[in-house]
């Protein structure tokens, strides 16, 4: 079953189903591996079935149940080496190879050891049935089917054997993965039917940065699972899942509330400030202030008592840093107390299931009620390959807003002074209200003007008024109401007066 009307959060905790051992992998799962029962993991090589498989074996020794793993393509000792790069210990797991070592033929052995080339598929599996009557296992993998398909030589003896093996280890209690590489000339669907669940490992190799991989449950009997594809990575330390995020399942109720920038004209432009739980885009060329903005906001919601989240796609963090000390933004203190938490993202090596996993942990675990993205160009530069991001993005912010978080995002435009100069995307529909920066050419100099488009939660001023980034901080004048065509850049002035913003300290070129 598939989750396209669930509501709420897949459970975590069933005595019928074993852990998986995976972190994000028992949420996708809806708790585990159902018990008693044989499940195929699909994957062509280097997606990570062994690593996923040692996971499995070792949660269960956590759990006090016994292990085993039948290898036919990879020694112990290649196995032992897998685990030790990731810190592992495989004490407590019982390791039972078919690899040919004249040693392992002795009486006194630890293990029996046979080549799939030179023993009968019937010997072979007798073999490993006798060391499972003896061993006892509660969790078995399988390693790898590719082996036992060339002994079984034809398609009819082969489904007949895994047969077997589903009614044996039913009998026995023991719960199975069977890694298959899928090495074969044909997807081999009969095998996936014989199977209770069938767990599917894909990796993608982009133009540039790391390979991104993803993993899908393909099927799952009687079980309520996260349909759809997951990211996952695989670091030292093993697999780490980052299940689909489904906004519905996160509500939270929280009380509506102005948010406010401090800057009583800003906040007149908007109607009164922001509200909690929208989200608000600021889009300008380069250069006229988007991040200082931002980060003004940011600040303002640390000042407040809030919890802020900020992740830099574009710039550097100590460049980031040093620029909104020296405008009077006491970015540094706040970071110092832990009221904002500044995460630089590497465009290069996140997937966008990562990086909605990185905000659920920030709102979750550290309470964040701000959440600034800078910027949706470094966003969408960082996942070119990847498709419907857009749709990612709605989800990601759905997701902040039933949290009652308030998002700012910006996003840079091409061109200096044309209005018509379009986005590297057109994803401002998705944000609640929408910010636009603007130069504008006045006097031989080069100013900025600051306007609302929309707002969805309430009214807002139609004006238009003069931004101005100094050292002192943001600062915003009073509507240009003697000013016609600022948004094209080069204006008429129509008006009998002087309504441009003096100057307070050096101007500052923002970002």
């Amino acid at each position: 079953m598939s989750d396209a009307v669930r509501q709420t959060p897949l459970t975590t905790h069933n005595p019928e189903k074993c852990g998986t051992g995976v972190p994000g992998l028992d949420s996708v799962m809806g708790g585990g591996y159902p018990t008693n029962h044989l499940f195929l993991v699909e994957g062509d090589p280097g997606t990570g079935k062994t690593t996923l498989a040692l996971q499995f074996l070792m949660e269960g020794v956590r759990q006090g149940e016994r292990g085993l793993y039948v290898t036919l393509s990879e020694s112990a000792e290649e196995l032992r080496m897998v685990a030790a790069s990731h810190g592992w210990s495989l004490d407590g797991i019982d390791l039972f190879e078919l690899m040919p070592d004249e040693e392992a033929l002795k009486p006194d052995s630890q293990y029996t050891v046979f080549h799939p080339s030179e023993v009968e598929l019937t010997n072979t599996t007798r073999t490993i049935f006798e060391t499972v009557e003896r061993a006892k296992p509660v969790r078995v993998v399988f390693d790898s089917l590719s082996e036992l398909r060339l002994l079984a030589r034809d398609s009819l003896r082969y489904r007949r054997q895994i047969l077997g093996f589903k009614h044996f280890f039913t009998h026995h209690r023991a719960t199975v993965l069977l890694l298959d590489d899928r090495t074969g000339e044909e997807s081999d669907l009969q095998l996936r039917s014989l199977a209770h669940g069938v767990l599917l490992l894909e990796q993608l190799a982009l133009a540039y940065g790391a390979e991104r991989r993803k993993l899908r449950i393909v099927k799952m009997r009687g079980v309520l699972y996260r349909g759809g594809y997951h990211d996952y990575t695989i670091r030292t330390g093993g697999i780490q899942v980052f299940p689909r995020l489904v906004a519905a399942e996160h509500h939270a109720a929280f009380k509506p509330a102005a948010v406010l920038s401090g800057v009583p004209e800003l906040d007149a432009l908007l109607g009164g400030g922001l509200d909690r739980g929208t989200s608000s885009m600021i889009m300008g060329p380069a250069g006229c202030g988007k991040t200082v903005l931002a980060t003004h906001y940011a600040c303002a919601a640390a000042d407040r008592g809030d919890h802020v989240a900020l992740y830099l796609f574009d710039e550097r963090l100590n460049t980031f840093v040093d620029r909104a000390d020296r405008l009077g933004m006491p970015l540094s203190k706040h970071v110092e107390h832990g009221r904002i938490v500044i995460r630089q993202i590497d465009p290069a090596e996140v997937s966008p299931g990562e990086f909605a996993h990185m905000i659920v942990e920030a709102t979750q675990r550290q309470g964040s009620r701000f959440v600034v993205i800078d910027s949706l160009n470094g966003y969408l530069n960082a996942m070119p390959e990847e498709r419907l991001l857009d749709i990612r993005l709605h989800e990601l912010l759905s997701y902040l807003a039933q949290r009652g978080a308030t998002t700012l995002l910006t996003l840079a435009q091409h061109g200096m002074f044309a209005s018509t100069a379009s986005s590297q995307a057109e994803v401002s529909y998705l944000a609640d209200s929408l910010l636009v920066l603007r130069f504008f050419e006045s006097m031989g100099e080069v100013r900025k003007a600051i306007s609302v488009l929309k707002k969805r939660s309430g009214p807002h001023e139609l004006t238009i008024r003069e931004f101005q980034v100094t050292s002192r901080g943001v600062r915003v004048g009073e509507p240009l109401r003697d000013f016609q065509g600022v948004l094209t850049g080069v204006p008429d002035y129509i008006g009998q007066r002087h309504p441009l913003l003096g100057v307070e300290g050096p101007v500052i070129s923002g970002k």
